[in-house]
């Protein structure tokens, strides 16, 4: 039996495996020996720091095709306005970002614990 070759458009949404990580973006491989580039500009509407933020080695990433060059089997992607883009920006938030945001609410929550005002007198 002979096994039929997937047809590749613009705009369907199709799952990439992530094969590798540049500076400029993230490389996927697809069936029929397709590959595909994410390119950083794909991957967010926010600044993108380092792809690598966006999926990890072997992922599998949902995405939009934007191009296809059929003659060396490349598409050109981007996961953007997809539901995983979404849901990574929303992790991308780590580090010290969240405890810089949540201190000066802390800070607040202590001094009314301890009602330093009223200690001091005032």
């Amino acid at each position: 039996m002979v096994k039929k070759m997937k047809v590749y458009k613009k705009g369907d949404v199709v799952k990439g495996t992530v094969t590798g990580f540049e500076k400029y973006g993230i490389f996927l491989a697809f069936e029929d020996e397709y590959t595909g580039l994410i390119h950083i500009s794909e991957l967010s509407d926010q600044f993108v720091k380092n792809v690598e933020d966006y999926a990890a080695l072997n992922d599998q990433v949902p995405c939009v095709i934007l191009e296809v060059d059929e003659s060396s089997k490349k598409l050109k992607c981007s996961i953007k306005n997809t539901e995983y883009a979404n849901r990574k920006d929303a992790l991308i938030d780590h580090g010290f970002a969240p405890l810089k945001k949540q201190l000066p609410i802390w800070m607040d929550e202590k001094i009314k614990e301890y009602n330093i005002e009223e200690k001091l007198g005032k």
